[in-house]
């Protein structure tokens, strides 16, 4: 009997062990450290040996015999050597470069593929793009691409940055805030993942730390959960927020409660807000009776709650999910506009933040330790969409749109080379993007499995799992350095992305400025090397590689002491001496920059903007509001092969509210067809009181099925949802501005 072998690895839902008999993953265990595991490491091993994987290389048939477009999703694949497909991929690209110029092909990559810091797909594909002569690369993420546009202009700081390195604590939370109102929850499922790793999963202990110090905790959201038990909820409509949010201002205002004082010296812009607010621009007061009815939330509520947020330290936190839809920018400006009215931002424990429990990361206070970034080199080429409007690019080549003050034509792609992602996963309106997805002549994806993506491409070569190469894991949100090993050989005849690229590079004449002569092994050991380096300068000890492989991982101590300060607290102590990034050196209530840019979609200050699918434009066709919210059982739609195959587990539950589900003559178990005018899905009702009236929520992660079926037969929601800008200036996923009917699925 072969020996059982057992080695702890990382991954983007965080650490555990891995038990290894030969060649095979056989079983998975938690991590030791962590006090509350994911449970998505169960379904790893039955993923890595699925039937699913692509064995060899593999070129779509229509597409090696006469370069036909039109049969991607349904031509079978011809399987071919490694050289020979290599050979025929070099070629293509150099035929697509050399006629049409770099700037005719798309890079593609999600990042998500792998938590090591050398195998990470997005840098790897887009290093050997730039190593050829570049490509049109994207800007932003599905998460928060909107968010990422508007919050600059308000703020005047990297959103991201912002994001993961500014922001109160879980500590400074727990020692000052008193009241934390959640828009759009805290959820820890999403909590369960993070880039690079979250090794311990901490947000519903400090939940737990909360209620025990009597933290008032409000979830504003259409889950009841969407944040841990023991909070109160506060069920709200979906697109809302907005509106609410402007009425609990509109109390601040009307009451008295506004600090004016905070307003005058750290802000610029509430004397061209208050009109709107008060109703004195266009007649309509926003207070709380005029929100209740948009929001479903009572009148009294609202000023219950605003009187409250004046009269204690009050943390308000905005979820990803809110910007995720169109006039994403709305709450996410508006927020900022509220916390300024409390008078509150750079106060412990006090003003606004972004993310908590979107990833695990958000909420760590943590030493910055950097390191370990394989470089993407320079790209040449300037164009840049918005990540979120790729189909509107392939359908609209030269067609002028607008993002963010920049007007420009859409760049006409011939080749797309997609890498670390699954873009029939997380874009919106599936059914849409698989007509458009026809457009460009060749398209090859890197994928270890066949997905959606790697069914409709014409060059796929088959790529190793992160158990299948060695690596190094570490993330700046973690305090937690692993030596991921190779556990297993390859599967089938997979090379890692490296071994892919080099191949192609060397075909195209890049070899040595891809890869600088180093082979994989190098390239860890150089980033290994400069990050001690790095670590050492910060007073901060680590092994050396050998050291570390023999350790397999270690806890690193970077852990902050005594409470982080936020961005904004040497801003608040003298905003002369530390201005911010805006225009004018403050908080931009009213931004005469965005004003400047004349959309009507997203003027100069937050407005209530109704989007064009929600309840308020319900129709007897369309009456219910669809949410999408991440998957609870693994990471976006990764692993979602092992998944599928547990019994019961397809297609995927839609919570629907008794109410809803009565009027349909609908329980609990039911199958059910989930539609649209853009399409259809198949999923599982799951009847609760834990969700608002009118609304349904389906996770996403299912993958999509075949193009010929007129139901997606696993409950993929992107088929159903809109694929819009959020508006010209963040032109962010709206995936959250969707309307459908719900139907009994007998037979």
């Amino acid at each position: 009997m072969t020996n059982r072998q057992t080695k702890v690895t990382s991954s983007h839902w965080g650490a555990f062990e891995v038990d290894v008999e030969g060649d095979r993953l056989v079983a998975t265990r938690p991590f030791s450290e962590d006090p509350n595991p994911s449970d998505i490491p169960l379904a790893v091993p039955a993923a890595v040996h699925h039937r699913s994987r692509v064995a060899r290389p593999s070129i779509r048939r229509g597409w090696l015999d006469n370069r036909t477009r039109t049969g991607r999703g349904t031509d079978p694949f011809v399987e071919l050597p490694w050289d020979e497909a290599l050979d025929i991929a070099a070629q293509e690209i150099a035929r697509i470069r050399d006629t049409h110029g770099n700037a005719a092909i798309f890079g593609g990559s999600y990042g998500w593929s792998s938590a090591g810091r050398f195998h990470h797909a997005q840098s790897q594909v887009h290093r050997f793009l730039n190593s050829i002569g570049g490509y049109v690369a994207s800007f932003g993420s599905y998460s928060t691409g909107c968010a990422q546009s508007i919050m600059p202009h308000v703020f005047g700081v990297n959103f991201l940055q912002l994001l993961y390195e500014h922001q109160d604590g879980w500590p400074v939370i727990h020692d000052h805030t008193e009241t934390l109102v959640m828009f759009g929850g805290i959820n820890p499922k999403n909590a369960q993942v993070s880039m690079g790793g979250i090794t311990e999963h901490e947000t519903e202990t400090w939940f737990d730390r909360f209620a025990a110090k009597g933290t008032y905790c409000v979830n504003i959201a259409p889950q009841r959960g969407d944040a841990p038990e023991g909070c109160d909820w506060m069920p709200v409509r979906p697109a809302s927020d907005t509106a609410l949010m402007l009425a609990l201002a509109f109390v601040l205002e009307s009451e008295g409660l506004t600090d004016h004082a905070f307003l005058d010296r750290y802000t610029t812009g509430f004397a061209r807000f208050r009109p709107y607010l008060m109703g004195k621009s266009d007649g309509l007061p926003k207070d709380p009776d005029w929100a209740a009815p948009i929001c479903g939330v009572a009148a009294d509520d609202i000023r219950t709650l605003a009187r409250r947020m004046a009269k204690t330290r009050t943390l308000i936190t905005v979820a990803w999910s809110l910007q995720r839809g169109e006039h994403g920018e709305q709450p996410y400006w508006m927020s900022a506009v509220l916390a300024t009215m409390l008078g509150q931002i750079g106060l412990p424990g006090g003003g606004v933040g972004y993310g908590y429990g979107a990833i695990g990361g958000v909420g760590k206070s943590l030493i910055g330790l950097r390191g370990m970034t394989f470089s993407q080199l320079s790209n040449p080429v300037k164009t840049v969409i918005p990540v979120a409007r790729i189909a509107d690019m392939l359908r609209h080549p030269g067609q002028d749109y607008d993002f963010n003050g920049k007007r420009g034509p859409y760049p006409d792609i011939r080749l797309i080379y997609w890498a670390g992602g699954n873009p029939y996963h997380h874009h919106q309106d599936l059914n849409a993007l698989h007509e458009a997805w026809q457009k460009p002549e060749t398209i090859i994806v890197n994928e270890p499995w066949w997905t959606a993506t790697a069914k409709r491409a014409d060059i796929v070569f088959p790529a190793t799992t992160p158990y299948e190469r060695e690596d190094i894991g570490r993330s700046p949100l973690d305090d937690y350095l692993f030596h991921m090993p190779r556990l297993i050989p390859p599967v089938g005849e997979a090379r890692d992305d490296y071994a892919i690229f080099c191949g192609l590079a060397e075909r195209l004449g890049a070899g040595e400025t891809f890869s600088e002569g180093r082979d994989a092994d190098a390239w860890i050991g150089a980033l290994y090397a400069e990050f001690r380096d790095l670590a050492a300068g910060q007073g901060i000890e680590v092994p050396d590689l050998d050291g570390l492989r023999a350790r397999n991982w270690m806890r690193l101590p970077i852990r902050a002491e005594g409470p982080n300060r936020s961005f904004f607290a040497p801003f608040r102590d003298d905003p002369e001496a530390f201005p911010l990034g805006t225009p004018s050196g403050r908080i931009e209530i009213f931004s005469e920059r965005i004003d400047g840019f004349g959309y009507d979609d997203c003027p100069g200050h937050p407005v209530w903007l109704p989007p064009s699918e929600w309840l308020g434009t319900a129709t007897p066709e369309a009456p219910l509001h669809l949410v999408s919210p991440q998957p609870g059982d693994k990471l976006h739609s990764q692993l979602e092969c092992a998944l599928a195959d547990l019994p019961g587990a397809r297609p995927a539950a839609l919570l629907i509210h008794p109410d809803d589900a009565l009027a349909r003559q609908i329980a609990s178990g039911d199958l059910l067809r989930v539609f649209n005018a853009r399409g259809a899905c198949r999923a599982r009702a799951v009847v609760s009181d834990g969700i608002t009236q009118g609304v349904v929520a389906l996770p996403t992660g299912a993958w999509f099925g075949d193009p010929d079926q007129n139901i997606d037969p696993d409950g993929n929601p992107n088929v159903l949802t809109k694929d819009v800008g959020t508006s010209r200036l963040g032109q962010g996923c709206s995936a959250h501005t969707a309307l459908v009917e719900v139907a009994r699925l007998d037979g």
